[in-house]
């Protein structure tokens, strides 16, 4: 029959076998090589800065709780995703994601663009149950995260790493990487006061007040460039 050319390889199991080796090493050198070669050539949008210490902790704790198996981080270039969100995401806006997280599952909205969206109390309110700012949320409560003391003994070596890897945090950054991390979170303690959200000492040095510092950073060059668009 027409179609029983491939029996008689079939019945040569080590030419298969090399021939489905050869097949996957060519395919991998296919999917491999051009993003290797591309490395270094996309440029970091204007604007756009390494996390500070106290947002790049906040990165940790967003990973670490699994933020990113439900919100994506990549707007797609349609109209629809563009009017809801924003501007398409731009591949310079990740330079300095180590991992990406763009995603592909939207069980939440898209935050490729939260920055700047709410403010402080907002973020606090909806760590602390997000059915009292949606109704038909069903993200589960992090309150949790206000009560646990952000750890920042690592904080200092993470830059440093980083820096090993090419972000330009100066050797002053990578020095006081735990006292700017606490200086930024009294900022945003002292925000969340002034919108009458009661903190005592773990609540203004806790973990939630870093995931604030990630996800208002979120977004950040693309309004620099003045590209920022949308809700």
């Amino acid at each position: 029959m027409a179609y029983d050319w491939h029996r008689a390889l079939e019945q040569r199991w080590v030419s298969l076998t090399l021939l489905t080796f050869c097949a996957v090493v060519v395919g991998g050198l296919v999917l491999l090589v051009p993003p290797f070669l591309l490395q270094g050539t996309i440029a970091p949008l204007p604007g756009l800065r390494p996390y500070s210490a106290l947002e790049l902790e906040g990165r940790d704790i967003y990973i670490r709780e699994g933020c990113n198996n439900c919100h994506s981080q990549q707007v797609r270039p349609l109209k629809s995703e563009t009017d809801r969100y924003g501007h398409y995401s731009l591949a310079g806006e990740g330079t300095y994601d180590r991992p990406f997280l763009w995603g592909s599952r939207r069980t939440g909205p898209d935050l490729a663009r939260v920055g700047g969206k709410y403010p402080d109390s907002w973020h606090w309110l909806h760590l602390m149950d997000p059915r009292n700012l949606e109704a038909r949320s069903n993200m589960p409560s992090f309150a949790f995260l206000t009560r646990s003391a952000l750890d920042t003994s690592l904080t200092q070596r993470k830059l440093a790493v980083l820096a090993s890897l090419g972000h330009p945090y100066s050797d002053a950054e990578i020095a006081n990487a735990a006292a700017d991390a606490e200086s930024h979170a009294q900022e945003i303690a002292a925000s969340l006061r002034r919108d009458g959200i009661a903190l005592d000492e773990v609540g203004a040095r806790s973990e939630a007040i870093a995931l604030i510092a990630y996800l208002q950073s979120l977004g950040r060059a693309v309004r620099t460039a003045g590209l920022a668009q949308g809700s």
